[in-house]
């Protein structure tokens, strides 16, 4: 009995150390990088935080010495008192700076925001472009401080983005790594940008990465708290906006008028998403009609902002003292009709007309409105079953936001974190999850999957649908010195029949010809210019394609399940 005793214990001894010896060996050899990656990470949520800092303070100087305001929260009612056509040439002339900006730096005179940022960590391995996003962020802050209707969110996180790129370029990065460093800067922007960790650090993931991996997690919430560090040395801890003295949900029986404001907030949401689409596609068909220099469009955008800010200068830069006005129950039933109606034309030509910003700050304006106009009519109806029309602001607040952004998490969450009232939680959730419900079926899941289907990337039905794009035919095909090649008379045949593909074509483009003519390969050519003949290089299987797609698939899957 006491020899088997000894024996247990020194199988169990044995087990202690081998465990030892391994943890030893994978510490040696991949802690310090581990401890590296998250220095930097550190690092980048501190840069990108001092950028939204820097960003933010640079557009409150700007407006300060345009307009003259000594409190940037205040300003649309300072310009109230402003001549008029100080008011209309403002947005005109920052326009044209934009749109000179643009001109220059940019090759197709477009504003990078978030939508490029999440196609960045689609398919660039976490990188977006870094000159044409430093010229994006100093058009957008150029738009902000002169007037322009948008948000910050968009240009910052985007100015994140430039950074995070900077550095995977530097250290090599591969794509994992990148898109873990591109979450951690949009996370610390956003965390910078509006003092909430919680928010910033879901935002990365639920909207940018597009996924809850754990091995993501934890240099992302360092870069946020980062962030939120940079933004409270300098504003102390205080939200964004204060609510009204009664907030609370009254009765469980009111939650169905929550419902019901969901519903009529994914449809706001939807009619304010599709109104930005139509005016960019209004705005590219007269430029082109009328011949419009594509530098003059931001500055025609603005002279329009201008001409609509002389009777309702609510519209006018982010639009933090309307929302607060909407939140603490400050306006009428028809002023917060007309200002969400007017809020959405202006976002719409400023986002159309090229000049820059985001989204967010906007739709979180609109959504107050249309909340606090819902409930001054639920209210109404029903005074001895409501409780404040205020809760219904702050509720229509995040589901017009969380339905545009397609982010019904991180939405939330800001909005508590905005607002510092975790108390009505329940009405927010309810009318968050009808209003994302409704909307993520009306358009393509939110408003930067949109505008990327809109340029024909298809990130929205998920990686099976966007990989194929990833791979060029002539990284995949098998050249005619290969061991295992196709026949080259069966190639030259399918050539005459006009069945081949390019070899810079992408697989999202080959495969339909396998499915469409049941071959095994197709031939791969590089077109001649002119009407030269194709030159033969080679041919691309079938099979070759699919497993390069598997190969992709499962890698995409391990990245997001570690």
């Amino acid at each position: 009995m006491a020899q088997d005793s000894r024996s247990v214990f020194k199988h169990q001894l044995d087990t202690v150390v081998a465990t030892c010896r391994g943890g030893w060996q994978v510490l040696r050899q991949k802690g310090p990088s581990q401890v590296q990656f998250w220095f930097i990470a550190l690092a980048i949520g501190i840069a990108a935080g001092f950028a939204a800092l820097l960003f933010r303070i640079g557009i409150s100087a700007l407006q300060t010495r345009l307009y003259g305001v000594e409190d940037v929260r205040m300003l649309h009612s300072f310009a109230e008192s402003l001549p008029w056509y100080w008011i209309l040439m403002i947005p005109a002339f920052g326009g044209l700076v934009v749109g000179l900006i643009l001109h220059w730096f940019t090759p197709d005179a477009r504003v990078r925001s978030v939508a490029d940022v999440i196609e960045g960590a689609a398919l660039a391995d976490g990188r977006v472009e870094q000159k044409a996003g430093l010229a994006s962020a100093a058009a957008s802050l150029i738009t902000l401080g002169s007037g322009g209707s948008s948000g910050r969110e968009g240009p910052v996180v985007h100015l994140a983005a430039v950074i995070s790129s900077r550095v995977s370029d530097w250290i090599k990065a591969d794509g994992i790594t990148g898109r873990d460093l591109l979450g951690c800067a949009v996370a610390a922007a956003v965390s910078a940008s509006f003092n909430a960790p919680i928010a910033g650090a879901i935002f990365a993931l639920e909207v940018v990465l597009r996924h809850f991996a754990v091995h993501a997690f934890a240099p992302i919430v360092i870069a946020s708290a980062a962030g939120t560090v940079i933004n409270r040395l300098e504003f102390g801890d205080v939200t964004e906006f204060s609510l009204g003295r009664d907030s609370s949900l009254q009765f469980y029986v009111e939650l169905p008028a929550f419902l019901i404001l969901g519903l009529v907030c994914g449809i706001i949401a939807v009619a304010f998403m599709r109104a930005i689409f139509w005016a960019e596609d209004m705005g590219s068909l007269i430029q082109r009609l009328a011949n419009l220099p594509r530098w003059l469009r931001p500055a025609v955008a603005g002279l329009m902002l201008g001409a609509i800010a002389i009777w309702f200068p609510h519209i006018i830069g982010v639009g933090y003292e309307t929302t607060s006005a909407a939140l603490t129950g400050e306006l009428l039933l028809h002023e917060a009709i007309v200002f969400a109606m007017i809020k959405t034309a202006a976002v719409a030509i400023t986002v159309g007309g090229r000049m820059g910003g985001g989204v967010f700050s906007p739709s979180l304006m609109v959504g107050a409105l249309a909340g606090l106009a819902f409930g001054i009519i639920a209210t109404g109806l029903l005074p001895n079953v409501s409780g404040s029309e205020t809760l219904y602001a702050l509720a229509g607040m995040g589901a017009v936001a969380a339905a545009v952004l397609g982010a019904p998490i991180s939405t939330t969450l800001i909005v508590f974190e905005l607002t510092g009232d975790w108390q009505t939680g329940l009405a927010v959730m309810v009318a968050v999850s009808m209003s994302t419900a409704l909307a993520s079926r009306l358009v393509d899941r939110s408003f930067f999957l949109t505008q990327l289907e809109r340029r024909n990337i298809h990130l929205a039905a998920g990686p099976q649908a966007y990989l194929l794009s990833m791979f060029r035919v002539g990284k995949v095909m098998r050249p005619m010195d290969h061991e295992n090649a196709a026949p080259e008379e069966a190639l030259l045949t399918l050539i005459d029949q006009g069945i081949f593909t390019d070899t810079h074509a992408t697989l999202e483009r080959a495969l339909p010809i396998f499915e469409r003519t049941g071959l095994d390969f197709v031939p791969v050519v590089q077109l001649a210019p002119g009407d030269g003949p194709p030159a033969l290089e080679g041919a691309l299987f079938h099979v070759d394609a699919l497993k390069a797609y598997n190969r992709a698939l499962a890698a995409t899957a391990a990245e997001e399940h570690s």
